[in-house]
């Protein structure tokens, strides 16, 4: 779905991560209320998808920034094709 403006609402970016911090970074970055939702794209591999809407993403991307450096988080490539929400 996309603003009138063209602009997408939420901008997705997609993470690896181990498998043991998948629960904790969701609790953690569903915590800051609307600021960054995350779902599980492949939770064998610890592949996660992280949103933030437009307007927040600069918040967002810090608190995953610190998080990585805490997680062991790292940004990967959008997988080729995606599970439906």
């Amino acid at each position: 779905m996309s603003q009138a403006d063209g602009a997408e609402p939420f901008i997705r970016r997609y993470f690896q991560v181990a498998r043991r911090e998948i629960a904790y970074l969701r609790f953690i970055l569903e915590s800051y209320d609307g600021l960054a939702f995350m779902r599980t794209i492949d939770r064998q591999v610890g592949l996660i998808e992280i949103s933030a809407p437009a307007q927040r993403q600069q918040q967002a991307w810090a608190l995953v920034a610190a998080l990585s450096e805490e997680t062991g988080l790292t940004e990967v490539a959008a997988p080729r094709e995606l599970p439906p929400l």
